[in-house]
């Protein structure tokens, strides 16, 4: 079965370089979908598998497209031109950070052990990967596999060596909008060799599309979780859990999350001088099958439960998303392009593995896949209307 998969592989990797190999004909043009009961619609395209819009309906029965990104559909592909924010895409072949931009297989303590990778630094001036290196999968063209009213399916055919990476990797992910403003994510891998993967999407969330606030003070979470992976000043992990018993970081009980910002200045959770939240939280228990992740604003009533089989979560404020040098204008539909997206006015929600488990052998995950092994990620992002 290994051999057979390998020659396939094999087929597939040259065939990708071949001037007949399929690629979209516009990787920019919008593809939309509605839910079959109307509760909800969204956008999609095939650069990055990138989600560009949702609508949901408020407590007013009115639609908000209450998701960040551009009207330019072409901008998601210009990161030069708008400091790179990550709107809306998949991000990988490995989510998050890479200490140094290197890992072992098998997985060793800081890549201290033999057969060592070397992936392309493109954070924190060449010291570490993030989101899967220089050209990760948030910028390449998607193949568009299949589309109905209300589900789109994409793929994408990652070559042996792109970034560092060992082994061909063939992602398909399907987006599906079902009754009751219900959207299902699935992803699934598979790989030629042993090789790391951890995918997640990177959608940037205001639930009430700008129209109360510009800030995050409406917006209240509750997740179970006691502990966060405990990070440097360059949000680099060092292997340990930080409890978050007495501190900020606790949402086992609801509370606002523009709320507790200000708190964490003191302990720079998210980072050197950073003020705000861009941190992995550790499910305490996620069966996979009831909601483990809840958002909400009290102001517009939209309210967001995530049902995911990842067992950690990592939740950023936009902390650094402003830049008064080269500042991203808003949507139209939620009050652009005179106003831009401003410093702690979104909440980014990732549904992940542990970050950096490639070297740190003691986590509790095995982030390593191969020919015998798939890579497996679901979620629902259930919406409604707060009673």
């Amino acid at each position: 079965m290994a051999l057979k998969l390998s020659l396939i592989f094999a087929a597939l990797a040259l065939n990708a370089g071949a001037a007949s190999a399929p690629k979209p004909a516009d990787p920019f043009a919008g593809i939309k979908l509605t839910a079959p009961d109307g509760s909800a619609m969204a956008n999609f395209i095939p650069w990055g598998a990138t989600t560009t819009n949702f609508w949901v309906k408020d407590k007013y029965g009115k639609f908000r497209d209450i998701l960040l990104g551009f009207d330019n559909h072409t901008m998601y592909g210009d990161p030069a031109s708008n400091g790179h924010p990550y709107f809306g895409p998949v991000v990988g072949r490995y989510a998050n950070r890479i200490r140094n931009g290197t890992f072992t297989i098998p997985v060793t303590k800081d890549a201290s052990g033999p057969n060592k990778f070397h992936i392309v630094e493109n954070e924190n001036n060449g010291t570490d990967t993030l989101h899967g290196g220089l050209i990760g999968y948030d910028q390449r063209p998607w193949t568009l596999v299949k589309k109905t009213d209300n589900s789109v399916t994409f793929s994408l055919l990652d070559p042996n060596g792109d970034q560092g990476f060992p082994g061909t990797v063939i992602t398909t992910i399907e987006y599906t909008l079902e009754v009751k403003s219900t959207w299902k994510i699935s992803m699934h891998s598979t790989a030629s060799e042993l090789t790391p993967i951890m995918l997640s999407c990177h959608q940037y969330w205001n639930l009430e599309a700008y129209q109360e606030t510009q800030d995050l003070l409406g917006h209240f979470a509750q997740f179970d979780s006691s502990n966060i992976i405990t990070t440097n000043g360059e949000l680099i992990p060092t292997g340990s859990l930080t409890p978050v018993e007495g501190t900020p970081l606790d949402f086992r009980k609801a509370k606002s999350i523009g709320g507790s910002i200000n708190a964490t200045a003191a302990e720079e959770y998210c980072g050197t001088g950073c003020v705000g939240f861009d941190n992995c939280w550790i499910y305490d228990d996620n069966d996979c099958k009831k909601p483990v992740f809840s958002l909400w604003s009290v102001n517009s009533g939209i309210k967001l439960d995530v049902t995911t089989n990842q067992p950690a979560l990592q939740v950023y404020t936009c902390n650094g998303l402003f830049n008064p040098a080269l500042p991203i204008p808003r949507k139209v539909d939620q009050g652009g392009p005179d106003a831009v997206y401003g410093y702690h006015s979104c909440v980014v929600v990732e549904q992940e593995s542990w970050i950096d488990g490639i070297n740190h052998p003691e986590f509790p995950v095995n982030q390593i896949y191969g020919p015998d092994r798939t890579y497996s990620w679901e979620s629902t992002y259930a919406f409604s209307v707060l009673k």
